[in-house]
């Protein structure tokens, strides 16, 4: 069978996302930003425009949003955190939750590294990620900000994901990319 695509369209940027089944006959647009300069940087200039001017940080979950995460802080004059998924030897005093990942479809752990938290305490955080499929990475980083002190003004994707977009309505996002039933 032939690989099949999903066009997508972000300031002037085409991709075509491949089809990918994560259970049997339900599939999702594959979407990976990592090494793609052109599709960060259109992203980061769209979403810029979308999100409050008033925040101190973002944060994101490493690995894929982390490109979109720099470009934004780079336009916004921003830090940006990262939750890391591993805690590191060289991490001192962080804080950790538990967060169960449609990705690896296990518990997983985000790290907060203590080297970080003066970014957090008492500051105005947008959180970034690159697909809200379940919304359990946003969880996860909304609560290490809540246990670092600090409070979640915004939360941004490049796309939110699934047949219903209205559960997303607050999440500030280029587009919504439906799962593939059949």
């Amino acid at each position: 069978m032939a690989q099949e695509f999903y066009p997508i369209e972000i300031a002037g940027v085409r991709r075509d996302l491949p089809l990918f089944e994560v259970a049997p006959n339900v599939r999702i647009a594959l979407f990976n930003m990592l090494g793609d300069y052109e599709i960060v940087e259109a992203l980061a200039d769209a979403l810029v425009e979308r999100l409050p001017k008033d925040a101190d940080a973002l944060m994101t979950a490493e690995v894929k949003s982390i490109p979109l995460a720099h470009a934004l802080a780079v336009r916004m004059q921003m830090p940006y955190v990262v939750a890391r998924k591993t805690r590191k030897p060289y991490m001192l005093g962080s804080v950790s939750v538990e967060v169960l990942s449609i990705t690896t479809g296990a518990p997983q752990t985000l790290w907060l590294d203590g080297k970080d938290l003066h970014l957090v305490k008492g500051k105005r955080i947008i959180l970034v990620d690159d697909v809200i499929s379940t919304g359990s990475t946003l969880l996860g980083m909304r609560t290490l900000v809540n246990e670092a002190g600090g409070e979640v003004i915004a939360e941004a994707a490049a796309f939110t994901e699934g047949n219903d977009p209205e559960k997303w309505t607050h999440i500030i996002a280029m587009d919504n990319l439906p799962v593939f039933i059949g």
